[in-house]
């Protein structure tokens, strides 16, 4: 280390480091359809790029989240196509004029089948439109914008192509329907599979560390440290690991 570097000198540095470490990437969570889905906004703070994971509906909204940061929407993140995460997706790529990514090529029917849930919901959802994924993804894929990059999972069991976005450097993950806080994602859909889910938990997610955040489809953010405590579906206890 050169001599000239004094203690001011390494502890401006270090803070300098950790200061970019976390504003890089920002989020905001914008809740949209009658089910509350957490739609979610991030964008890098260095170049204000940003991508939408799961604009289920209430574009306008998203739309004024976007302005009122002053972001450039780059791409879209779909992590699995049921109509709340993915119903607005059509539209919105078309007014940014923007790429759609995801979810994985097993969630193809789903994505055949938005008029089919469409009618399932009545008029709830009469926005809906079919869209056309760039790119599928899969898992050890990444995704990026700016100067972030989230690493992808595959985790089916919710459904057969669902993926959780994950920000390494932040700790941070989104994960759509497959984990929420104190409780786990239906499996009574076309394709679902319960086993399939907690194995995506517990070998997919859980092994990202216990101080991971994670933003669910719904609801509040948790961590997996907490959810393998003491999530009655899917903790160490519920699977007799412990």
């Amino acid at each position: 280390m050169p001599s000239s570097i004094n203690k001011w000198s390494l502890s401006y540095m270090c803070w300098y480091i950790t200061f970019e470490e976390q504003v890089m990437l920002n989020h905001e969570i914008i809740s949209v359809t009658p089910f509350e889905q957490n739609c979610t906004l991030f964008w890098c703070s260095e170049t204000k790029s940003a991508a939408v994971v799961d604009p289920g509906g209430d574009i306008e909204k998203i739309k004024k989240v976007i302005s009122k940061h002053g972001l450039i929407l780059v791409k879209i993140l779909i992590t699995h196509a049921h109509i709340d995460h993915a119903g607005a997706t059509h539209d919105l790529a078309n007014h940014y004029e923007v790429s759609i990514e995801g979810p994985h090529k097993e969630d193809q029917f789903w994505i055949d089948g938005i008029e089919m849930q469409k009618q399932h919901f009545g008029g709830a959802f009469s926005y809906a439109k079919k869209f056309t994924p760039n790119r599928f993804l899969e898992q050890g894929d990444t995704v990026s914008f700016g100067n972030i990059v989230m690493e992808v999972y595959f985790c089916p069991g919710h459904t057969p192509g669902h993926v959780v976005f994950f920000h390494r450097d932040s700790k941070l993950a989104q994960v759509g329907d497959v984990l929420f806080s104190g409780s786990i994602g239906r499996t009574d859909f076309p394709r679902g599979d319960h086993a399939t889910l907690i194995n995506s938990i517990r070998k997919k997610l859980f092994p990202l560390g216990d101080d991971v955040r994670f933003i669910p489809g719904h609801g509040p953010m948790s961590t997996f440290g907490q959810e393998r405590r003491s999530n009655p579906h899917v903790s160490d206890r519920a699977v007799g690991t412990r």
